[in-house]
Parts: C-alpha cells; sequence; structure tokens
C-alpha cells in the first residue's frame, strides 16, 4: 500500500530528522536585535535555504523583507501540468523567557520521556522538518506529483508583517493552487485536526506620563499622580468582573458552532491552578476561538529587588488583543486606542503606538484539498477522522494569501498540541506527532494531485 511505504520510508528518516532539528533549534533565532544577535537569525536562515538546495530546490532565495528580516524561498519543479502546492514555516522563534525554569537548555534539543524538548521544536522548525520529511518520502517512493513552493518566514512570531508586505509587491512569487501552512496543530496528540478559523492581532505598546520625575512617596504621596497606578487602572478596564475583555464598542458575544474543548481538558491543558477559576462567559471555544482576548504581555516599572519609596513618574505596557474571524483587526486597533485613551485617570499623559497587527481567517473546509487531507489523515492515523478545530493564535501570513489568491485552498496543520506548550517554558515536539503528519503531508501531496488531474 502507498501509505504503508511512505510511512516506512519516514520511520527511517526519523533520526535523521532529529539531528536537523536539533541543528535548526540550536540557533537563536529570535527576530529581536534587542534581545538576540540579528546574526543567529541569520545563520537559521542560511541553514533553511541549505537544506531547501540539498533537496534539489531551484531560486533558492533569501528574501529581504521590509521589517528587515529574511524569508527564505525555494522551487521544486514537479511533472509537467501538476498543480502548485506552497509549504508554509517560520524559523524564528519566542523568546525562551526565563531560561533557568526550562528542564534542559532551551536552545539544546533534548530527548526526555519520549518528547524532543527545545525553543521552536514544535513552533516552527519542527513545521519545516515536517515538510522535508514528506518530500524525502515522496521521493524515495515515485517522487513529488506536484509543484512546491517553500516559504519560510522570518519575523511571525513578531507580528512585524515583512513577508506579507514583500508577498503584496511581489504576488507572483508566492501563487498557488493549494496552501498548506505547517503552523497550527492537533486537537490533542493522536487526534487528526485542520485549524479551520484562526484569530487576529494587534499589539499596541504604550506609555504614561504624571510627573516630570519620581517623587518621594512619603513626602507627595497621597495627591502627586502615580503613573504606574494610572496605568494599573486603565489596564484593569479592559476586562469585565468575570475575566471577560471589554472594549468599548467590540462584539464579544460571537459563539463557536464546531468541536468544544471540555472545560477539564482545557484546565489540564492550561496547567490552571487547582481553585483557580477561568475567566470570561461561554464555553471554552467561545472564549478562545470566537471572541477577542486581552492580554497585558509586559509592563516596564521598577522591579521588586531595589524598589525606592516613590511615586512613579512613568510606565509602560505592551498590550495584544486578539480578534476572532469577522472582525477587522485595524478597526478592533482602532477601537482599542480609543478604549484606552477614554480610560486613562486623573488626565494623565498617554502615548500609544502600534508594533504589530495581523488579520484573522477562515477556510472554506468543503473544498478538494480539505477532501484530500481528510483521506490523509485518516489513513495515517489509522482511521481516526479528520477534526476540523479552531486556533486562537494568529497568523498574519494567512489572510494576506487569502486577499492575494483568493482562488487558492489554505489547509493549517501542524505540531503545536497543547503538550507542546509553545511561547512556554520547556516547549516540546512529539516525535510521534511529528512522524505521522509528515505521512499526511506526503499521502496529501499525492492525493491531492491525482484530485487535480481527474
Amino acid at each position: 500500500m502507498a501509505h504503508d511505504a511512505l510511512a516506512a520510508t519516514v520511520a527511517s528518516l526519523m533520526p535523521r530528522a532529529r539531528t536537523e532539528l536539533g541543528e535548526l533549534v540550536a540557533f537563536k533565532s529570535v527576530a529581536d536585535p534587542a534581545q538576540f544577535p540579528p546574526e543567529e537569525c541569520a545563520g537559521a536562515a542560511r541553514w533553511v535555504a541549505d537544506a531547501l538546495r540539498a533537496e534539489g530546490f531551484t531560486d533558492v532565495a533569501l528574501l529581504d523583507t521590509p521589517d528587515g528580516t529574511q524569508s527564505v524561498y525555494g522551487f521544486l519543479p514537479g511533472p509537467a501540468g501538476a498543480p502548485t502546492v506552497l509549504l508554509y514555516a517560520h524559523y524564528d522563534v519566542q523568546p525562551p523567557l526565563d531560561e533557568a525554569a526550562w528542564l534542559s537548555p532551551p536552545f539544546t534539543l533534548t530527548e526526555r520521556d519520549g518528547r524532543w524538548y527545545g525553543r521552536g521544536a514544535a513552533d516552527c522548525k519542527g513545521g519545516f522538518i515536517m515538510h522535508l520529511l514528506a518530500l524525502r518520502a515522496l521521493k524515495a517512493n515515485g517522487g513529488v506529483p506536484v509543484n512546491v513552493k517553500v516559504i519560510a518566514e522570518g519575523s511571525e512570531e513578531m507580528g512585524m508583517g515583512g513577508l506579507e508586505l514583500y508577498a503584496e509587491a511581489h504576488p507572483e512569487l508566492l501563487a498557488a493552487d493549494s496552501i498548506v501552512i505547517g503552523d497550527s496543530g492537533n486537537f490533542r496528540a493522536g487526534l487528526p485536526t485542520v485549524t479551520a478559523t484562526l484569530r487576529g492581532m494587534t499589539m499596541l505598546k504604550v506609555r504614561v506620563d504624571t510627573l516630570e520625575g519620581n517623587l518621594h512617596s512619603g513626602q507627595f504621596g497621597g495627591a502627586a499622580p502615580d503613573a504606574l497606578a494610572a496605568l494599573i487602572r486603565m489596564l484593569d478596564s479592559l476586562r469585565a468582573e468575570d475575566g471577560s475583555t471589554t472594549v468599548d464598542g467590540l462584539a464579544s458575544d460571537s459563539v463557536w458552532e464546531g468541536l468544544q474543548y471540555p472545560e477539564e481538558d482545557f484546565r489540564r491543558d492550561a496547567r490552571v491552578l487547582d481553585g483557580v477559576e477561568l475567566i470570561g462567559s461561554g464555553t471554552v471555544a467561545d472564549r478562545i476561538w470566537a471572541r477577542p482576548a486581552v492580554t497585558v504581555l509586559g509592563i516596564d516599572c521598577p522591579p521588586v529587588v531595589g524598589a525606592t519609596p516613590s511615586v512613579q513618574a512613568s510606565a509602560r505596557a505592551l498590550i495584544s488583543l486578539r480578534v476572532p474571524p469577522g472582525t477587522d483587526a485595524a478597526e478592533a486597533t482602532r477601537l482599542l486606542t480609543a478604549h484606552l485613551e477614554s480610560h486613562i485617570p486623573w488626565g494623565a499623559r498617554l502615548d500609544v503606538e502600534q508594533v504589530g497587527q495581523g488579520q484573522p481567517f477562515s477556510a472554506d473546509t468543503t473544498s478538494p484539498a480539505y477532501t484530500a487531507m481528510a483521506e490523509a489523515m485518516r489513513e495515517a492515523y489509522d482511521g481516526a477522522e479528520m477534526a476540523t478545530a479552531g486556533m486562537g493564535g494568529s497568523i498574519p501570513l494567512c489572510d494576506t494569501l487569502g486577499r492575494l489568491y483568493p482562488k487558492a485552498e489554505i489547509l493549517l496543520i501542524g505540531l503545536s498540541e497543547p503538550e507542546a506548550q509553545i511561547h512556554a517554558v520547556n516547549e516540546s515536539v512529539s516525535p510521534d506527532e511529528l512522524r505521522r503528519l509528515s505521512v499526511v503531508e506526503a499521502l496529501f501531496l499525492r492525493k491531492y494531485a491525482e484530485t487535480v488531474r481527474g
């Protein structure tokens, strides 16, 4: 059987995949020069480009995108008349956060309890390795039946929009009949899943000023306006009593009609402490896939250690707002900015800077590509039926691709199932998921080619 041959090939390639993922994870490719040297991202980009060339890709290029980062492009020609499939991943990663909290070094791929740990192992360097495994399996079993374009983004985690702007300026580059985004994940390990919707996002950096300089809290406290207190009060206005997001003018009552997320499963996946309540109203799926969600990502203020008895003159925060399909991210940005301006207390001065934005995305799950993917998942996962879920995270490029190529079928799969703990400490990937999803992708490319050719 075709499935058996592809599965056997992928299984034989797994030791090589682990070595390559370890090499890629070793690059500290956080797309923020304030945190890590830009050479780390440059090194990862070169690694990806070399890997594509080794697989026979032509036209491999490091694309200088408008945000100052690089995306890697390559083209692998298929048979005459074959459809073109674009495979996406990103090689940049989130910062490791508290490195002391990692049980193994974040940039050293480490096997533990049947999983491979390291920053980017699942999100999304593992996604690039998944693409390589699928293509290698096909090459070893009759050849790749489609034209393949690969794009590996260099700043997805920062939300700076470089690749979106580049694609808009060069619309022919990423044109394809079908697009596989390898940056989502199964609803649960072992349950094959495509992601049908993504929330969009906006990020604002805010600064509150009240005084020309800090003041002694004993001499002036009680009358002098405290910038940190003003910031806290303003941020608190973004949530209702139950923790629901409340941005003036922004709808927050949508309902998710598909696959549900049992609360006890969510509490376990999110590692909520015993006795601590979940926030918001409606089902868990409503809250994380269909409604807006605000998060304060960081606050600049004096640390507890070394703090002095002072009234603060200035304070800053970084705010993220996730917006569901059906909501325009630019309009959400406008509403969030207006909300903050109207809720800043005591006449404090407020400066708002937008530092990232991406539109939400919703896929057509009735397309031929989804039929081919469902068949591929059923075979690779021993008869399990494909589930369709939403994802609360954002992949800004999806909306851009949907607008540029309205006839292209866009599918989202990947390695970021709940146990992967992406964006958190001790991120990991399941090698079993990597193996199975690589087989899924290989089967999909073969079935999709057959579907298009009739």
